[in-house]
């Protein structure tokens, strides 16, 4: 069962993650080390967030990896990420990568269907036109509608219409809707293959997963003893622990690597 974390208080599964030999501290980027934006573009990591994820990833032993729905390019720009960056990334919900010290990792699995891509692109983009306040997101393995600008009515008229395209032309694409966002890929992968990736790429032996969407329980539910998952606000969850908002991811990241650094000195 999911409990609330509270700030300042003695946690044992955090302290237990902290004393993980080989840590990796994977987050989702929007909503949880970036509130939710209007303009999906202009996400930016919280500076108390982005302040813990640098001290995390200098500690011996400790990666940070951001696991996103994001195509790696864009996730490299609200990230605000080069190409010295300690940080690693998994984007496209764990369908592409960048290692430190190895940048872009080579696609593996399927690959996208030729052209269909863009065919749904060109059919998608007049219905999300005609609604006020819905976007286009081009993706590397397909697109996302974003209605953070439109009203719920709107919202629920484009996503329909959407749907409905989607089934009749591209039935087998995986579905994915969050937080003000539909979103259809060609690739099946979830965050669980990242969460996976990851674990095996770094030799994890306990794995930090914070999240706030419904694409985020895909890695929730993989965890293993000795990891700690965290959801970041309402919603069911198969988290251990509870934040309220992104300000208290950076909270709960202080806090693990103050525990953290204290047990390496």
């Amino acid at each position: 069962m999911t409990r609330a974390w509270t700030p300042g208080a003695p946690d044992a599964d955090l302290s237990a993650l902290a004393a993980t030999p080989r840590l990796v501290v994977a987050l989702d980027f929007d909503g949880t080390a970036s509130p939710l934006v209007p303009d999906p573009m202009a996400a930016r990591a919280l500076p108390d967030v982005a302040t813990q994820v640098a001290r995390l990833a200098a500690l011996p032993d400790t990666v940070v990896a951001y696991v996103s729905g994001r195509s790696m390019h864009d996730l490299r720009v609200i990230t605000e990420h080069d190409d010295d960056s300690v940080i690693a990334l998994a984007g496209s919900h764990g369908a592409q990568y960048w290692f430190p010290g190895e940048g872009e990792a080579a696609a593996t699995g399927e690959a996208t269907e030729d052209g269909a891509r863009e065919e749904l692109w060109a059919a998608a983009r007049p219905i999300i036109e005609r609604y006020e306040g819905a976007e286009f997101e081009p993706k590397t393995f397909g697109m996302g509608v974003h209605t953070r600008r439109a009203d719920r009515d709107t919202e629920e008229r484009v996503f329909a219409e959407i749907d409905a395209l989607v089934a009749e032309r591209f039935p087998h694409w995986r579905r994915r809707a969050g937080h003000r966002v539909l979103e259809f890929s060609s690739r099946t992968e979830g965050k669980d293959a990242a969460v996976a990736a990851l674990r095996e790429r770094f030799d994890a032996t306990g794995i930090l997963f914070a999240g706030d969407d419904v694409t985020d329980e895909d890695a929730m539910r993989v965890l293993q003893p000795g990891d700690l998952g965290v959801r970041v606000g309402p919603g069911d969850s198969a988290a251990i622990l509870r934040v309220e908002n992104p300000q208290q991811i950076g909270e709960l990241l202080e806090a693990l690597a103050d525990e953290r650094s204290s047990l390496r000195e």
